[in-house]
């Protein structure tokens, strides 16, 4: 008879790939590419075969278990459906990269580690599909710390933190000025300042960043068309020095590197992607979509806490000012949950408290604040 412990494992490792196969599922299906939609079915059978296992020992201890779809499945589901499968693929190849040596550790997994490594790799390729090895080598280098931030350039986290940014400053300020006594007409107009302040500040931030990232690219790709100009022995050795880490022999990088530079275009390319890392085609994104995207997150989130200050008044509007927030929390919390490898249920709960004990704390001090000017 298995421990707790272990009948645990088994339960949350069923959980799992249940979720994985079900999303595979879904995207065999989305997917028009008849190749990668072999490939997506491959996967679900995949999971499907590591799920019988956990099921087969649950049932093997006379345990019961849920094989129904979890609520983030459902919601994965639903974002496929409605932007198709290249908008969730990051997330899950994130999170592939983060299991993939979940299994690793006892020898009666082996096949499946086995298997949890190829998934990531497969999904990973998916990804970069139609990019440039520099290219991949650069996102596998974001998908391994894709914990670190939206710096990935994975759509949905930067969306859903985007639109949590909003919502958290706008719901504190908010409660910050409400503890203070202020008017609900002040109130609001507080709120619909903080909209607007707060959406321009992400904005301007974010165009900032895109700017000086290409700004940046382009001064590394200058300087490698100069050092191609006046130096281009020094450049066909670098080239050589980098295919041979590729692993060709020498005569190999020899002749590709020179073949390279016979053409300068394609040799100040090959040093941009190879060398630098960089797609010259991108150099980062469009600053100006990147700002009003952030924008429209950002005025997303923050619309929440201020709607119920458009109608009630009083302690009523205060009252409906937490509530649509804690939704609008949970909901977020809620999206965290694919990419965070926790439930739903906690980060959506875990969303809550931090929202609200943020809120409380802003509440009191603009009570304080408040008390003492009066």
């Amino acid at each position: 008879m298995a421990s707790k412990q272990e009948l645990k494992r088994y339960r949350s490792n069923l959980a799992d790939e249940l979720h994985g196969a079900a999303i595979y599922e879904t995207l065999a299906r989305v997917e028009t590419d008849p190749a990668r939609k072999q490939t997506f079915g491959e996967l679900a059978a995949s999971e499907q075969e590591h799920a019988k296992v956990w099921s087969d020992k649950l049932r093997a201890n006379h345990q019961r278990f849920n094989s129904r779809p979890a609520l983030k499945t459902m919601l994965m589901i639903g974002l496929v459906h409605t932007f198709g499968p290249r908008f969730v693929l990051p997330s899950l190849a994130a999170a592939e990269f983060a299991d993939r040596n979940k299994y690793a550790r006892s020898p009666e997994t082996a096949q499946m580690s086995e298997d949890e490594r190829h998934h990531a790799s497969v999904v990973q390729r998916l990804v970069n599909d139609g990019k440039s090895e520099a290219t991949k080598g650069a996102e596998i280098a974001d998908a391994e710390s894709w914990h670190n931030g939206v710096s990935s350039g994975n759509d949905l986290r930067a969306a859903v933190l985007g639109a949590n940014d909003g919502l958290v400053s706008n719901f504190c300020l908010i409660m910050g000025v409400a503890g203070a006594g202020t008017p609900n007409k002040a109130i609001l107009l507080t709120a619909l300042a903080g909209i607007v302040a707060g959406s321009c500040s992400m904005a301007l931030g974010e165009w900032l960043s895109v700017t000086n990232a290409r700004e940046l690219a382009r001064t590394q790709i200058a300087k490698e068309a100069d050092e191609l100009e006046h130096t281009p022995e020094a450049e066909e050795h670098e080239l050589r020095l980098i295919y041979r880490a590729k692993g060709l022999d020498n005569e190999e990088a020899r002749r590709v590197a020179a073949q390279i530079m016979k053409d300068k275009d394609k040799a100040l390319d090959a040093l941009t992607r190879e060398e630098l890392g960089l797609d010259p085609a991108e150099l980062g994104g469009n600053p100006w979509s990147a700002a009003a995207v952030s924008f429209c997150l950002f005025s997303a989130g923050a619309i929440f806490p201020a709607m119920p200050f458009l109608w009630p008044s009083g302690q009523s509007a205060i009252a409906q000012c937490i509530a649509f927030s804690v939704f609008a929390l949970a909901a977020i919390g809620i999206f965290t949950s694919l990419f965070n490898g926790r439930s739903a249920l906690f980060s959506a709960g875990r969303q809550v408290v931090i929202g609200l004990v943020a809120a409380a704390f802003t509440f009191g001090i603009g009570h304080l604040l408040g008390v003492s000017v009066s």
